[in-house]
C-alpha cells in the first residue's frame, strides 16, 4: 500500500505545490516510508526533499523549506503505508466472528498492528510482535500503546485467544516496563474465563509492573444473536451479581476502571469524575457517561427559545440513564420539549446495547412515530466521515423512511452543539 494522498488542507504546503488526491508519496530524503510513524519522522526537518508520483504517472522532486515539524498538510488514505499486520488470533469473544454476512467488508478486517495502536489508539494483543518491531519501538521512543491482555495467566490466555503465543503476555509487557515505554490495558470479562479470581490474578501482575500501565480498562464482552451460527455458545454475559463483583475487585488496585455498562448493569450509580482519572480509555465507554453529564453541567442553558419546537434524542440503551437527566433539565426552557426514545437493537439481539452498532432499520423503527421536529443522533451511529451505517445504508435512507429531519451530534460527549442550534430557532 503506498503513500496515497486522500485529500489537501487548504493553505497547506501542499496546496501551493498542488499536489493532488491520488498521488503517491515515493520517498522523502531519499528514504521509502513504512507508515505515519516515518512520515512525522521525516516532518522534523526545516528542509527535505519529497518525491512524488503523480496521477498522470509521472514522477516530480520537490525541494522543500520549511519550520521545524510543519507539516505539508496531507491527508493520507491510510496510516499505514505497507501491509497492515493481521490479527493471528482466533479469540472466543471476537465480535468480529460474531457479524453476519453481508456487512460491509471493512467490518470483517481484523488487524493486530502496534504502528495504528501508537497513532490511532487501535488494541493489541503482542501475539504478532516480532523483535524488528521491538527494536523500533525501542530506537524511536514511540508509546503509549494500547494493549488487550484479558489475562496474564498464560495458559487461560491461549485458550481464550487460541494462539499459542498468547501465553507470553507477560514476558512482552516486562520488556515495555524494562524499556520504559508506557501502555493502556483492556480486559474484555468473560463471565467464566477471566473474571473473579482469575481477574484478581490478572490486575495483581499489572500492579508490578507500576506507573508502566498507565490505566486498566474493564470492559464487558459483547455477545450478538449470530454468536450460535459462529460456535460461540458457551459464552455468558456479564449479569448483575458479576457486575458487582468486579466492581468491587477493580476498587482495590490503582488505575483500574470498569467500563459505564458495569455499573448499569450493577444497577448502581456512575461513579464522579475522579474515578476515572484523566479518562485514558473514554472511546472504550470508560468513563463515557460521566464525562458528557459534567460537561452538559458546565453549559449555560437559555431560558426560552423564541417559538415551541420538539428535539428526539435516539439513543442507545446504555446512554438513556444518563439523557433522561439530561432531558429534565433541557424542557424547564421554555417553548422546548425533549423526549428520550433508545433504539431497541433488533438486528444485533437484546443485549447489545451500545450507540456505535445501531443500524439504519433500527433507528427507524424507534423513531417513525415519534412527533417532533428533529431528532438527534451521536455521529459514532456512522461510518467517520461518512453518512453511512453498520449495515451499509445510509442517513438518506432513514430519512426517506421515517420521514424525520435529523441532527448529527458531531462531539458525542458534549451537547453544546445542539444547544447552539436550538438558540437560533
Amino acid at each position: 500500500m503506498p503513500a496515497t494522498v486522500n485529500s489537501i488542507l487548504p493553505s497547506s504546503i501542499a496546496e501551493e505545490l498542488e499536489i493532488q488526491k491520488g498521488d503517491e508519496i515515493l520517498s522523502i530524503d531519499g528514504a521509502k516510508m513504512q507508515d505515519m510513524i516515518d512520515y512525522n519522522f521525516y516532518m522534523k526537518s526545516e528542509l527535505i526533499t519529497v518525491e512524488i508520483k503523480k496521477t498522470n504517472g509521472e514522477i516530480e522532486e520537490y525541494e522543500i523549506e520549511k519550520d521545524f515539524n510543519e507539516d505539508l498538510g496531507i491527508v493520507f488514505e491510510s496510516a499505514v503505508f505497507d501491509k497492515v499486520k493481521p490479527c493471528l488470533n482466533h479469540c472466543i469473544f471476537c465480535f468480529v466472528d460474531q457479524q453476519p454476512k453481508g456487512l460491509r467488508n471493512t467490518l470483517y478486517v481484523k488487524d493486530d498492528d502496534y504502528r495504528l495502536s501508537y497513532l490511532q489508539g487501535t488494541y493489541i494483543t503482542l501475539t504478532n510482535l516480532k523483535d524488528t518491531d521491538k527494536e523500533r519501538i525501542k530506537r524511536m521512543h514511540l508509546g503509549p500503546f494500547y494493549i488487550s491482555v484479558h489475562t496474564t495467566n498464560p495458559e487461560l490466555r491461549v485458550k481464550m485467544l487460541r494462539n499459542p503465543n498468547a501465553g507470553k503476555a507477560l514476558d512482552n509487557l516486562n520488556w515495555f516496563r524494562k524499556n520504559k515505554i508506557p501502555f493502556h490495558v483492556q480486559i474484555v470479562l468473560c463471565p467464566g474465563y477471566n473474571d473473579g479470581e482469575e481477574l484478581k490474578r490478572t490486575l495483581s501482575d499489572l500492579a508490578k509492573l507500576k506507573n508502566t500501565v498507565l490505566s486498566t480498562a474493564i470492559v464487558p464482552v459483547g455477545i450478538t444473536q449470530f454468536r450460535e451460527e459462529n460456535n460461540l455458545n458457551n459464552l455468558k454475559q456479564v449479569n448483575k451479581k458479576c457486575a458487582a463483583e468486579t466492581i468491587e475487585i477493580a476498587s482495590k488496585f490503582k488505575r483500574v476502571c470498569c467500563s459505564d455498562e458495569f455499573f448499569l448493569l450493577a444497577e448502581k450509580e456512575i461513579p464522579p469524575s475522579k474515578y476515572y482519572g484523566n479518562y485514558c480509555q473514554l472511546d472504550d465507554g470508560v468513563g463515557a457517561l460521566r464525562y458528557t453529564l459534567d460537561n452538559f453541567n458546565k453549559l449555560k442553558l437559555p431560558k426560552s427559545i423564541s417559538q415551541p419546537y420538539k428535539i428526539v434524542f435516539a439513543c442507545s440503551y446504555a446512554a438513556k440513564k444518563m439523557f433522561d437527566e439530561i432531558s429534565v433539565k433541557l424542557n424547564k426552557i421554555k417553548n422546548l420539549t425533549v423526549e428520550i426514545h433508545p433504539v431497541k437493537s433488533e438486528y444485533w439481539g437484546k443485549d447489545i446495547t451500545v450507540a456505535g452498532l445501531i443500524t439504519s432499520d433500527d433507528l427507524i423503527k424507534t423513531v417513525k412515530n415519534c412527533d417532533c421536529d428533529i431528532v438527534v443522533i451521536p455521529s459514532i451511529m456512522l461510518r467517520p466521515y461518512s453518512e453511512d451505517f453498520l449495515d451499509g445504508k445510509n442517513l438518506t435512507y432513514v430519512k426517506q423512511q421515517s420521514k424525520k429531519e435529523f441532527f448529527v451530534q458531531k462531539d458525542i460527549y458534549s451537547l453544546k452543539e445542539i444547544l447552539d442550534f436550538i438558540k437560533v430557532i
